[in-house]
């Protein structure tokens, strides 16, 4: 199949529930064998943007797409030159635009308490559902069409040295907005839960 095909959404999903697991399905094919990160976010970021429009329950609306932004911001620390390991020790640090479908975004967010959906997302190690933007605080306004939002962080056990024992770092976020309210429930968040967990396991982070 070729790879555009993958966003195509078969006439029998009807439901949340088995767009999500369908989903899953073309995510883990779509990455299978590939390690970079670069190339699986952005193919990620694609294939959910693009489903979703192709979803009666998140498609075309008269103001354009419903979800109008997926994408990811990731730990600078990931980026070149350096692409150096993640400790949960450092601080502070700072979110790069990563992949993405959508509108252009801000370039970096500081991740710091109050700094918006992503940053405390990224702080939290928590998933935010946010039914309407302008009610959040902090929240930063990439786009002003923008209503809702959810934010994923990408969270990562790693070993620590040579030692059985493991630590978990956040290597970033997954993000998806949407231009009316409250468009985001909890079948979205599982859904989009395991294919955050299918792309970071998918990917090598770092040398």
């Amino acid at each position: 199949m070729p790879h555009a095909d993958s966003s195509d959404i078969p006439e029998y999903v009807k439901n949340k529930k088995e767009f999500w697991e369908y989903l899953h399905v073309q995510v883990a094919a779509l990455l299978d064998g590939q390690d970079s990160w670069v190339t699986n976010l952005s193919n990620v970021s694609s294939v959910v943007y693009h489903s979703l429009m192709g979803f009666e329950g998140f498609g075309i609306a008269k103001t354009g797409p419903t979800v109008n932004w997926c994408g990811f911001y990731l730990d600078s620390c990931l980026f070149p030159p350096s692409s150096s390991r993640l400790s949960s020790t450092d601080s502070p640090r700072i979110l790069l635009l990563g992949p993405f479908c959508g509108k252009p975004a801000c370039q970096y967010i500081r991740a710091q308490k109050g700094g918006g959906v992503c940053a405390d997302a990224y702080l939290s190690k928590e998933i935010l559902v946010v039914p309407d933007v302008e009610a959040y605080p902090g929240h930063i306004a990439c786009d002003g069409s923008t209503l809702s939002e959810i934010v994923l962080p990408m969270k990562h056990k790693v070993k620590i040295s040579d030692d059985k024992d493991v630590e978990e770092v956040v290597l970033g976020v997954m993000d998806l907005d949407s231009v009316t309210l409250a468009a985001f429930d909890e079948e979205d968040v599982s859904g989009l839960e395991r294919i955050v967990e299918i792309t970071v396991s998918s990917c090598k982070w770092w040398n």
